[in-house]
């Protein structure tokens, strides 16, 4: 059967169900800005506007590098990917989307020594997953995300994918 626009291909993904970069705080990107006063500090005895120049443009590239070097949580098709790290779907568990004190209690006092961590600061949601694979030694994957309940609902769609 000839492939059209009218049935589409169900069997391979045509982009993410769900793509989330874990990008700094405004208030770590506000910090990071304050390099630009210190540069001009140090360059305006040879030129004020040099002095300038170099504060600001020191501060946009310390801010572009701490966005663009953020990881990405990414759900497509069949597997999950965390910054460099990936699982196909079929081998998590049942998601768990935590925020406020659970999510606390899930990146400190209840944190599973033998799992895997894509965790941020400032970042308040969480979501946690078990890893089903019995051959691998990672038992659980815990992700942070400004959206925990969209996360989960994504790998629960990735997930009944990749049953199907």
């Amino acid at each position: 059967m000839q492939k059209t626009a009218s049935s589409p291909d169900r069997t391979r993904s045509t982009g993410p169900i769900y793509r989330e970069r874990l990008a700094p705080s405004l208030k770590i990107l506000s910090a990071a800005a304050i390099v630009a006063p210190m540069v001009s500090l140090v360059f305006v005895k040879m030129n004020s506007v040099v002095a300038l120049a170099l504060g600001v443009a020191s501060a946009a590239v310390l801010i572009l590098v701490l966005i663009f070097l953020a990881p990405v949580i990414s759900v497509s098709g069949r597997e999950l990917l965390a910054g460099r790290a990936h699982i196909e779907a079929a081998h998590l568990g049942e998601p768990l989307a935590l925020s406020g004190d659970e999510a606390r209690a899930v990146r400190g006092v209840n944190l599973d020594p033998r799992g895997w961590y894509q965790i941020r600061g400032g970042i308040d949601g969480i979501v946690f997953v078990e890893n089903t694979d019995p051959d691998d030694p990672v038992r659980s994957w815990t992700i942070s995300s400004r959206t925990p309940d969209r996360l989960a609902a994504a790998i629960r769609r990735a997930k009944s994918g990749a049953s199907a």
